[in-house]
């Protein structure tokens, strides 16, 4: 039997040396957008900061900061009860652009079980809110959005839960929804809870539906990320761009995870 390459020290330390290239290329101005369609995924935990401070004016900054065109978020309402939301939608639409897809029988709540899919300009085709199996209340939310750049995609947004056995159970939901579903550009993205690699990982039943996993981006705790908590995964082989960390001073202090962020481009790979 074959030791496991994925050990966590190995990781830890790989995280570290990455880490550092990103925090010195950090030290020169901004560099210029690369031509394309940002997409993101950002766990914003409910607006509480790693100073445990309650601050949507915060993690606004940090969604702006961004600068995505599609972005998903994740623990955008309160978990309980009415699942009120808790960020300011509107100044959000004002400042950037970004509009809620619209989900159904949500009066007070952003979006379905915390997940928010948020888009500049485009048109929403279809909408399906998914609930995955589980001890947790969680959710999965499937938009068909028409970009203004071109194309159409299918987006789904998800928070998986915290035991090993649920996230299995959650990935096969969704691998089953791909399957009956027309085939087209499909991204999913969100938090997906799990931070084993290899074998082990929950996230290989992904493969049948997404293919080989693109390689993880440690993006917790935010402080120090060592664990590849969130991801974007893409069904077609060139659509999305290598997958990497919103790493700034203000997004390491505004939630526990750091945001991710890939280009997607959707014109076809010459063959």
């Amino acid at each position: 039997m074959h030791g496991r390459k994925d050990n966590l020290p190995a990781s830890i330390l790989a995280s570290i040396r990455s880490r550092k290239k990103r925090l010195d290329a950090a030290h020169t101005e901004a560099r210029p957008r690369r031509a394309g369609t940002l997409i993101a995924s950002y766990n914003v935990h409910k607006c509480v900061g790693t100073d445990r401070r309650f601050d949507p004016e915060r993690t606004s900054r940090v969604i702006h900061e961004i600068g995505a065109d599609v972005i998903a978020l994740q623990e955008a309402d309160t978990r309980f009860g009415e699942r009120t939301g808790i960020l300011d939608l509107g100044r959000l639409e004002r400042e950037t652009g970004l509009i809620p897809v619209p989900v159904a029988g949500m009066a007070k709540a952003h979006g379905w079980h915390g997940n928010v899919v948020l888009f500049k300009k485009g048109l929403v085709h279809d909408v399906h809110q998914v609930k995955l199996p589980g001890l947790e209340p969680r959710g999965a939310l499937v938009a068909e959005i028409e970009l203004e750049k071109g194309g159409v995609l299918r987006i789904i947004a998800a928070h998986f839960g915290l035991l090993r056995h649920n996230r299995a159970q959650q990935a096969r939901t969704l691998v089953e929804l791909i399957n009956n579903r027309h085939e087209m550009p499909t991204i999913l993205l969100g938090d997906l809870n799990e931070w084993r690699l290899g074998d082990r990982s929950s996230l290989n039943t992904f493969q049948s539906a997404f293919g080989p996993l693109p390689p993880a981006v440690p993006s917790f705790p935010a402080g120090l990320p060592l664990l590849a908590l969130d991801r974007i995964i893409a069904n077609r082989k060139g659509i999305i761009s290598e997958v990497e960390a919103h790493d700034t001073p203000l997004a390491r202090i505004a939630s526990d995870h750091l945001p991710i962020k890939a280009l997607i481009d959707l014109e076809p790979v010459p063959g």
